[in-house]
């Protein structure tokens, strides 16, 4: 989100064992109803799980590692295939290396000369020198564990790639959190979700990361349609992964929350008119809105002011005439209650001290939704920022309460699964206090 002046589907195979369960690393699969008000803007957490649990009870819903080869000599043939796969990941690395700085330069071309992104640039720098500890060790467990599915391929067009991050305990099937991150439409990737996916994954929740194309590489309407085959693959193929594919619930974070809300909205519109879709709302049993800003046409001059430039944020969203559309608020407003009918449960959570996107931009989305007939509801997080509840929060170890009020929703008719969660060990501190303390001040978001 901006700165703080930058401002097909083949069903799974059925579950039988852990082997058959566990898809191939590098897996292909193919990819791929009513309810709503989680009541009043202070209700608690518990009121929201809830009203959750309530309205489901209406009506249910429903690597192979290598094994060691000894070898001989390599014979010619093989030496020629293996120098023809050298060529050919170098020429992949040369192409994507084009690509970026193609791309870098016509984001460059939009930006100018410009004061308040370049301050935002070095403030996000800064920012970002000051929590290398703790990226660095999520970093490692990215890379390096076990429970990290990375770069698993749902579309064909570049960066359908999604992460999975799976709990180690997968002896049933577990709920499912489908994330979109945030990153203002620019700097947006899928790795971001690192420390989340960490945190719930410890907690018996599998999260699916999706990536999509960012700006200049693609404009709100290819991020909006890459992230909705993203959730389509995640409902249509998760159970293959030790998913429960009746607990899928759907979250996006800052740029991330408008674009899933976005592809929820134009679902349920696509759904209520009898298009053909390869994913229900339906299949949605929450919506979980992080930091977002759902009226666009009343961010332009905010984000302008902010550094996110009139006219670069405009092409983004495909000219003036297009915010309407890509406003989920004006798109709520104006639908048939056939459409608000099928949208899940939508709980938004945002900072009273979020200065990229004022937490008015929630609380006006929650009170539309309300006038509509739809279940919504706003939690805000007193003295928080843009980056708090996401970043350092999590960064600074012990209680997680973003953490804790998405598994109070999502176990709220589990009292096994919530029974585990009360017994989980307490996260432990990855950055020192003054680090994070002076990166909150310096933070451009």
């Amino acid at each position: 989100m901006p700165p703080r002046s930058l401002a097909r589907s083949t069903a799974p195979t059925p579950r039988t064992s852990a082997r058959a369960r566990r898809p191939k690393a590098n897996s292909n699969l193919p990819t791929a109803p009513p309810r709503l008000a989680l009541a009043m803007r202070t209700s608690s957490v518990e009121e929201a799980g809830a009203l959750l649990a309530r309205s489901d009870s209406a009506g249910g819903r429903r690597r192979r590692s290598a094994s060691p080869v000894q070898s001989a000599s390599p014979r010619p043939g093989t030496l020629r295939r293996q120098s023809s796969s050298f060529r050919e990941d170098v020429g992949r690395a040369a192409s994507e290396t084009y690509l970026v700085s193609r791309l870098t330069f016509t984001l460059l071309q939009c930006l100018g000369i410009g004061y308040r992104w370049m301050s935002q640039l070095l403030a996000l720098t800064i920012y970002a020198i000051l929590l290398m500890p703790g990226f660095i060790q999520v970093g490692y467990y990215y890379f390096f564990s076990s429970q990290v599915r990375r770069s698993i391929v749902y579309g064909d067009q570049p960066r359908n790639r999604l992460d999975l991050y799976i709990p180690e305990d997968n002896s049933r099937p577990c709920p499912v959190v489908a994330f979109v991150t945030g990153g203002a439409w620019i700097i947006g990737y899928k790795a971001w979700g690192a420390l989340l996916g960490r945190r719930l994954a410890e907690r018996g929740i599998i999260v699916a990361c999706i990536d999509y194309r960012n700006f200049p590489q693609g404009t709100i309407g290819d991020m909006v349609s890459d992230a909705s085959q993203g959730i389509s693959f995640v409902c249509n193929n998760i159970a293959g992964y030790g998913g429960d594919p009746n607990q899928i619930y759907l979250m996006g974070q800052s740029a991330g929350a408008h674009i899933a809300a976005c592809a929820l909205m134009e679902q349920a519109v696509k759904e209520s008119g009898g298009h053909p879709v390869s994913w229900s709302v339906t299949q949605i049993k929450a919506y979980f809105g992080l930091s977002g800003g759902y009226n666009i046409h009343s961010l332009v001059d905010h984000f302008h002011e902010r550094g996110l430039y009139r006219s670069l944020f405009l092409s983004i969203m495909e000219g003036e005439e297009s915010l309407s559309r890509y406003s989920p608020e004006i798109v709520a407003k104006t639908s048939s209650a056939e459409t608000i009918g099928l949208l899940p449960p939508i709980v938004l959570m945002h900072g009273t001290e979020d200065y990229s996107i004022p937490s008015s931009a929630s609380q006006t989305f929650v009170d539309i939704l309300q006038q509509a007939g739809a279940q919504a509801k706003l939690l805000l997080y007193e003295g928080k920022t843009h980056t708090d509840i996401f970043l350092q929060d999590p960064l600074r170890g012990g209680r997680d309460p973003l953490v804790e009020d998405v598994l109070s929703i999502i176990h709220a008719d589990d009292a096994i699964a919530r029974q585990k969660v009360a017994l989980a060990p307490t996260p432990r501190r990855l950055v020192f206090e003054w680090q994070l303390k002076l990166a909150r001040q310096i933070s451009p978001f």
